[in-house]
């Protein structure tokens, strides 16, 4: 039997012996295919069991079953494999393809994986850390590979961190786009060049040229984040000892306690610092404050900053002004006003990469949930991320209070737009 298959140019490598072979970019690029038609190709000319997965699969709907399928009748390899429900298997020999999502995978269920000779992980955007530590080990059989396919979405992406720290001795790592596919067809360039007319410039070179986003899809600040890299408001801006230094809190016990540390600069407010953690009591955040070398003005809280402790009775402001902080309680305001406060706001605001990483990606991942029925934005999504963006903007609503009361000096209002009266 001979297979006629067509690849790109620049997706030779998939044919040579890597560890880690990742192929990532946008639409149109013939990823999926390219991986599918190699991995049959192989399978059809010597025994192989490879893991076929994603971070998410509830049914076997959502993985790559169905395009195995499909390029199989393509490929004109039906004679070579059967098709079954759950998997799919040679007919002349011991090839295999199984089907799994990592998230529902534990230490213990993912070790029935360890004599696969490779795995692949489509879109491998929201691989979490967790099971790209868990992947990485299981994969051990000599020789074995383990290849990863998808769109970039954050530079902060755990498998994009992952690609970029490979070594050339590692693996190898290839950017491609619609360019750079020969079968590129002429409605394929319709829907593109639709796309780069009626899209934004960082949805489209997201989507079509594969390039990172300054936010998540549908992220509450997405516009204002790309302002800030445009503008480059991220990056080297450390502390001023002329200047207070603010402690803006989140509250939180079994959730994330964020507090961001921040400088008022004239018109600019500047976050220099960043700590979060849980389960952690109030005396401990004031000792990890305190080690730090900052010059502290005042700190506030939110409104709920004056509830009593349910076992002392003790408020927050209470307990840090006992420990020597001058603390002020934010009155508890229109979320929505707020809101609009805190986005106007991020046109002044600096923020320090080194030190505030974690901030950063609070803010690109803040979102609001999306009703699946009518595609409606709801409320903002309460996860992981959303301490540091409610920090943020408690930040914002203070920024007029943040004064340096060692210099005597009241600093005006942030420049705010004013609201327009319909």
């Amino acid at each position: 039997m001979q297979i006629r298959a067509q690849f790109p140019q620049k997706l030779r490598p998939l044919f040579e012996p890597h560890r880690y072979k990742v192929l990532r970019g946008g639409r149109g690029s013939m990823k999926s295919w390219s991986i599918s038609d190699a991995l049959l190709i192989r399978g059809w000319e010597r025994p192989t069991r490879w893991l076929c997965a994603r971070e998410y699969q509830s049914s076997i709907k959502e993985s790559v079953h169905q395009l195995l399928e499909e390029q199989i009748e393509r490929l004109g390899l039906s004679a070579a494999y059967r098709v079954e429900r759950q998997g799919i298997f040679g007919k002349h020999h011991a090839t295999e393809f199984t089907f799994t999502g990592l998230s529902d995978e534990t230490a213990e269920s993912i070790k029935s994986y360890e004599g696969y000779d490779g795995a692949w992980v489509e879109e491998a955007r929201v691989l979490s850390q967790r099971s790209l530590n868990m992947l990485t080990p299981t994969i051990r059989k000599p020789g074995s590979e383990i290849w990863f396919s998808y769109n970039p979405e954050l530079p902060s992406d755990p498998i994009h961190v992952f690609a970029n720290s490979l070594d050339p001795s590692e693996g190898v790592v290839i950017d491609v786009n619609w360019r750079d596919n020969p079968w590129f067809n002429d409605t394929l360039e319709a829907e593109r060049q639709r796309a780069q007319r009626t899209m934004s410039k960082a949805d489209y070179e997201n989507i079509w040229e594969g390039k990172t986003l300054p936010a998540v899809a549908g992220a509450i600040y997405a516009e204002e984040m790309a302002k800030m890299d445009a503008e480059r408001r991220v990056g080297d801006f450390p502390y001023d000892p002329f200047h207070r230094v603010h402690p803006v809190f989140d509250m939180g016990w079994n959730d994330h306690m964020s507090i961001g540390l921040w400088q008022r600069h004239i018109s600019q407010l500047r976050c220099v610092d960043y700590l979060e953690d849980s389960k952690k009591t109030l005396d401990y955040y004031s000792a990890e404050l305190r080690k730090l070398p900052y010059n502290y003005g005042t700190v506030f809280l939110p409104h709920d900053g004056d509830h009593g402790d349910y076992k002392t009775g003790k408020t927050a402001r209470k307990i840090l002004e006992e420990l020597g902080w001058t603390v002020t309680v934010l009155p508890q305001g229109d979320f929505s006003d707020e809101l609009r406060i805190a986005r106007m706001s991020l046109g002044q605001v600096f923020i320090n990469r080194a030190k505030c990483g974690r901030f950063l990606e609070c803010l690109r991942r803040y979102r609001r949930s999306i009703n699946k029925q009518t595609l409606e934005p709801g409320e903002p999504v309460h996860d992981e991320f959303s301490h540091g963006a409610d920090m943020y903007r408690y930040a914002a609503v203070a920024a007029p209070q943040m004064v340096d009361q060692n210099q005597g000096l009241k600093l005006p209002p942030l420049n705010y737009p004013k609201r327009r009266v319909i």
